[in-house]
C-alpha cells in the first residue's frame, strides 16, 4: 500500500469522503454487491445502502469481489429502499434514480457541484422500483448505442460515480 500511496483501511475509515450514497435496489447478485463495495472505496462515497433482499456482508461471494472494502466502506441495510430514500432524504440528500425514464438527465448534462445526492441503482432486471422512481427528485440515465440498452450495476456504477468526480477537463 506504501509504495502505491494509498492510505492503509483505518485510515480510509475515518477520512473525508464526497458526500454521495449509493442505494442498491433490491440487487440480487452479491458480486455486484461486492464490486459496489469495491468501486464506492475506490471514489471515496460517504456511505452505502444495501436494501430490501440486496445481499449484505459477511458472505464468501461479497467479500470475493469486495476484495476488503466492506471493511472500508461506511455501510448500512435497510429493511426497503423507501427507508434508505427517506433516511437520505432527512440527512438532506438530493435522491436520484439511476434509470432509464422519461423527463431524466442524461449522464453526460449533469451538472454536479459536490452537493450531497443518493444516488439509486436499481435490480438486474426490474430496475428501480416504481415507488423510488415517483419518489425521487430526478432520474440519470447514461446514453447506450448499441444493441442492449442496460448495463451491469457494477459498470453503471463506476460510469456514473467517474462521470460526478472527475476533475474538470481545462480543456473543456
Amino acid at each position: 500500500m506504501e509504495e502505491l500511496g494509498r492510505m492503509s483501511p483505518e485510515e480510509i475509515k475515518t477520512s473525508e469522503k464526497r458526500p454521495i450514497i449509493v442505494i442498491l435496489d433490491d440487487v440480487r447478485s452479491m458480486h455486484n454487491v461486492g464490486s459496489s463495495f469495491r468501486t464506492c472505496d475506490a471514489f471515496a462515497i460517504e456511505a452505502l445502502y444495501l436494501c430490501g433482499y440486496t445481499p449484505a456482508p459477511p458472505h464468501r461471494d461479497i467479500h470475493k469481489t469486495a476484495l476488503g472494502a466492506t471493511e472500508t466502506v461506511n455501510w448500512k441495510n435497510f429493511t426497503s429502499t423507501m427507508e434508505a430514500v427517506a433516511h437520505a432524504r432527512e440527512a438532506g440528500y438530493k435522491i436520484m434514480a439511476v434509470e432509464q425514464a422519461h423527463n431524466n438527465t442524461m449522464l453526460h448534462e449533469l451538472s454536479y457541484n459536490n452537493e450531497k445526492v443518493a444516488l439509486v441503482f436499481g435490480n438486474e432486471v426490474t430496475g428501480v422500483n416504481d415507488d423510488v422512481l415517483a419518489a425521487a427528485d430526478g432520474c440519470i440515465e447514461i446514453p447506450q448505442w448499441g444493441s442492449k440498452h442496460s448495463l451491469n450495476i457494477s459498470v453503471s456504477l463506476g460510469v456514473v460515480l467517474w462521470e460526478m468526480v472527475k476533475p474538470p477537463n481545462p480543456s473543456r
